[in-house]
């Protein structure tokens, strides 16, 4: 743990946009181009599955009881908070080259979005998905996905947190 902030040195400087100006990280650091060994990949699945225990044990503690309303994710309710988080991930899968079938996503759940991410995650880590998409986009890269999603995951996990009423999290 760093003692000063001295200490810290900058690796990369990347450009920002409109994303990176609300927090959100949106553009990948050449590092993240680093492939993925089979420990890599343990690592950033166990990192994913704590995210996913912090936002559930959040989003039970927070269930039935009122949240904030305010600038903290506008106003959306508990329920709202969840469908978002999930339709992201669903829209992050894509960028990694999975997806959850038409069918699949009429019942979409945690457990099947969460299950298809791992499978997509190792997948991508071992070289079976093409870098690019069927319609020439980029696809992102195994560590892009983990930190942009693991991001998303905890902040609002945070909401949820910090917008609960009378509450002493």
């Amino acid at each position: 743990m760093p003692k000063d902030i001295s200490e810290f040195v900058v690796v990369e400087r990347l450009k920002g946009n409109a994303t990176t100006d609300f927090g959100a990280p949106d553009a990948p650091p050449a590092s993240d181009r680093q492939p993925l060994d089979d420990s890599d990949l343990r690592y950033f699945q166990s990192l994913l599955k704590a995210c996913w225990r912090a936002f559930d044990a959040a989003t039970e503690m927070a269930e039935g009881k009122s949240l904030r309303s305010g600038p903290r994710g506008g106003g959306r309710s508990l329920d709202g908070i969840i469908k978002h988080v999930l339709g992201a991930e669903a829209a992050y899968l894509s960028q990694l080259g999975g997806k959850v079938t038409k069918t699949e996503s009429a019942r979409l759940s945690p457990e099947l979005v969460r299950q298809t991410i791992l499978k997509t995650l190792r997948a991508s880590a071992q070289g079976e998905i093409d870098e690019y998409g069927p319609r020439g986009g980029k696809r992102w890269s195994p560590r892009y996905f983990v930190r942009r999603d693991a991001w998303h995951i905890l902040d609002h996990t945070w909401e949820v947190e910090d917008r609960l009423q009378d509450s002493t999290v």
